[in-house]
Order: C-alpha cells, then structure tokens, then sequence
C-alpha cells in the first residue's frame, strides 16, 4: 500500500544562544491512510519538531519528507501552502481559535481560504459541528465555552476541508480526565467513521492504549516502534499478521 506520508532520513537543527542543537537525528517513518498513530517521548525529544515538519510548517536539515508521493521538501512556498490546507488539518494543545469568532467562524475559516461558495461552506460547518457534538454552541464564542468545547471546535475546524491527515500536538494536555477521554473517543471514532489518519504528539497514557502504533522519540531518534499498520475492507491489521 502507497504511505500516505513517508518521513526518510529526516534530521532537524537549529542553533540555540549561539549553539547548534539536533531535535531530529535520522528518522525514517511511514505513516498510511487511517492509521491512529501516537509519537511518543519525554519533552525535549523532538515530537512538536516532527509534527511540524510533516505538517510543512517546517522543513528538515537533511532528508526529505513525501506527502502521496510528493516530495514537500522540494516544493515552493506557494505549494506546501496549499497542500496544507487541501490535505492537512491541524489541532493545537492551546485551541488556536480566533476569539472574536464563533464556533461556526472558526470552523469555516479554512474554507474562507480556500474561497468556497457560501452554500458548501455553510453545509460544511454544520456537517463538522455535528460530528464533534457541538451543533448547539454554533453561535458561542470561545470565551464562552469550556476547555473541551473548544478543543472540539479546534477538531472540527481541523476535519471540516476533509483532510487525509490530521496532526495533533499534546491535545489533550489542557484538559481534565473526563473531557480528555471524550477527547480520544471522539477523535477515535473520527479516525473510524471519516477514515482520517490521526497523527498526534502525545503524553497521555490513556490516548497511548488507544492507539493502533506508538512511536517512541528520544533525543531525537526513534527507539521504538510498535509496528506500521495496514487498513483491509475498512479495518486496520498488523502487519504481516
């Protein structure tokens, strides 16, 4: 099966009060179509570092990144821009929303850029809020809703272009138990129904034993991986099993 994402050889430095530090060292991954994929590993070991470079947001020292066979390491500017917002949906630990926004707002700012005609993006939004539970606080702003209603706004804004791939950086870090489980069920049954690859940054232990794959980071290189996963008539199966 063609990956849906391919990291190859991916190192990542920067220089820090004058100083080169590594974030990333060597990674080699791939990542298929409706894989629930958790990287895992203390602060520090380059997880965020990851993320944002398959999200585009970043690019690599060395090695390449390929989304659907595409090199984006390769690509211009203008190129990686719109594979971002064709392919890619984004949820952050801190939301992100816009707060003047309602939730409706903040939904349908990615189809505002990509110019959509007025009536999809209205079915559109409708379709995302109600698969995150949220249909009723449409017109709420952020400030008015709680940590884990605006987590699912963030959700929805992140699934409402119907990407291939959904990165998450540590979300459910700012939440309490509770709404954190509705969190992981709720992306858990996205990821089953929708068919969405969720890719996220995680230290939660719940969200690990939900996961198909964990892969482990630690001072910038993989030490474990628990196996690439493969999807058979809608169902994912290890590999090889």
């Amino acid at each position: 099966m063609e990956p849906l994402a391919s990291i190859e050889g991916v190192s990542k430095q920067y220089v820090l009060d004058r100083s080169l530090v590594t974030a990333l060292e060597d990674v080699s991954l791939r990542i298929h179509g409706r894989e629930f994929l958790a990287i895992a590993g203390p602060s520090g070991s380059g997880k965020s570092t990851l993320l944002n470079l398959i999200g585009c947001i970043d690019t690599p020292t060395r090695g390449r990144i390929l989304m659907d066979g595409a090199d984006t390491t390769a690509m211009r500017p203008v190129r990686t821009a719109a594979l971002r917002r064709e392919k890619i949906g984004f949820v952050f630990q801190t939301f992100n929303l816009i707060p003047v926004f309602t939730a409706a707002e903040n939904v349908e700012y990615p189809l505002l850029l990509r110019r959509m005609e007025e009536s999809e993006r209205r079915e559109r939004v409708a379709e995302a809020l109600s698969s995150v539970g949220l249909t009723g606080r449409a017109r709420h702003r952020p400030d008015l809703l709680s940590g884990g209603e605006r987590q699912r706004v963030a959700v929805a804004r992140a699934i409402v272009h119907r990407p291939a791939l959904v990165l998450a950086d540590e979300p459910t870090a700012n939440l309490d138990t509770h709404t954190a489980t509705q969190l992981i069920d709720l992306m858990r049954d996205l990821n089953r129904k929708l068919g969405i690859t969720f890719l996220f940054s995680t230290h939660d232990q719940r969200l690990l034993e939900r996961s198909d794959r964990v892969v482990r980071l630690c001072d910038g290189k993989v030490v474990e991986d628990t196996g690439a996963r493969e999807v058979s008539d809608g169902q994912l199966s290890a590999a090889g099993a």
